[in-house]
């Protein structure tokens, strides 16, 4: 059964098996064990996160493919169900509707982009893609009347979803089960399993095809695969990957906009995430997504803590004051780089 789910990818490191069953124990359980609106919104972005960041392994560390239109991708999943949601009411008929035409959609356009543009290689590839992503981002901001603009659209779910929706009488290990509770999981348990079928995609035969493209598409040629063919369906499953990911965090917030799913910067925090858990590995996806968000979330916390017991501390307290959380965000990354070149779960492999 594990071997079926983890489709004979296994961690292959007893401190990165270790690793990844206590992320997954404590998102698995992150309503009853972290109790509190922060910490479960902090635990749902992770689950969101780690799907986000599989589906751009899948092109970055599988098949060689720098993309900059992930965002894009991310962000039509996230209006479909919102623009639905707006239009057609909060109805669990909208929010199906709204994710098939969303996926359709991402399918159609990332499958084009790939047939017309993966012809040409690397920085050209991705400076299309950005160029395509830059103007998706400019049109979800001018089509206010549509996608509400630079403020986004906030929109209700169905009445099983909303917070003040209580499904026990009495609270269950000392937690209210509400509808936010089943938000959270309906969140868990589709990204883990989108998240499998990831892992069994890189580990078929499918997924070995992208990995000799990417080593040399010169010598796949040569033995009969279209390196084109295959990139381009790479690249639609990454963007109906990326896509259902939107789909989940706007679910999740309640909201789609510019900001939250279109931001050049989750671009570059999705990079980050990927480098720092491991390109090419799939469960570098779930490291590298866990520490990033948790580090954004609560390193600000952290450096407050610290200012406040170096006061009298000369230069101290303002070196490491929550202002300039960004900065040693920074240089923790580097450090982190610097320290695992090969991620986080490659250097954990290597050890054994």
């Amino acid at each position: 059964m594990t071997r079926r789910l983890l489709s004979g990818d296994y961690p292959r490191s007893r401190m990165l098996a270790t690793l990844l069953l206590l992320i997954l124990a404590g998102l698995a359980f992150a309503p009853f064990a972290f109790p509190g609106t922060r910490s479960l919104d902090v635990a749902a972005k992770v689950c969101v996160f780690i799907l986000l960041v599989a589906s751009y392994d899948l092109l970055l560390g599988y098949t060689g493919i720098v993309s900059f239109a992930h965002t894009m991708f991310f962000g039509i999943g996230a209006y479909g169900i919102a623009i639905a949601a707006t239009r057609l009411g909060p109805t669990w008929g909208s929010l199906v509707l709204g994710s098939l035409v969303a996926l359709a959609c991402s399918a159609l356009l990332s499958l084009l982009i790939g047939m017309l543009s993966l012809r040409v290689k690397t920085i050209f590839f991705a400076m299309i893609t950005l160029a395509v992503a830059s103007f998706f981002a400019i049109l979800a901001s001018q089509l206010s009347g549509f996608t509400g603009g630079e403020d986004g659209l906030t929109y209700k779910l169905p009445q099983l979803l909303l917070p003040g929706t209580k499904l026990l009488e009495a609270p269950l290990f000392g937690v209210e089960i509400n509808g936010r509770i089943v938000s959270y999981y309906i969140v868990f348990f589709t990204a883990a399993a989108l998240f499998l079928a990831l892992l069994r995609v890189v580990n078929s035969p499918f997924g070995r095809v992208l990995q000799a493209i990417r080593e040399n598409d010169f010598r796949a040629e040569a033995i009969g695969y279209r390196s084109v063919i295959y990139r381009s369906v790479a690249n639609c499953v990454a963007a109906l990957a990326a896509s259902a990911a939107g789909i989940l965090y706007a679910l999740w917030l309640r909201y789609a906009g510019p900001d939250t799913t279109l931001s050049f910067d989750i671009m570059i925090d999705i990079l980050l995430m990927v480098v720092i858990g491991g390109m090419g590995t799939m469960y570098g996806a779930v490291v590298g997504a866990t520490l990033f968000v948790i580090a954004q979330t609560y390193l600000q916390d952290l450096m407050k803590l610290a200012s406040d017991a170096a006061a009298g501390i000369p230069l101290l307290p303002d070196l490491v004051h929550p202002d300039r959380w960004l900065l040693w965000l920074g240089i923790l990354f580097i450090l982190s780089v610097y320290r695992f070149p090969a991620g986080i779960v490659g250097k954990l492999r290597g050890r054994q």
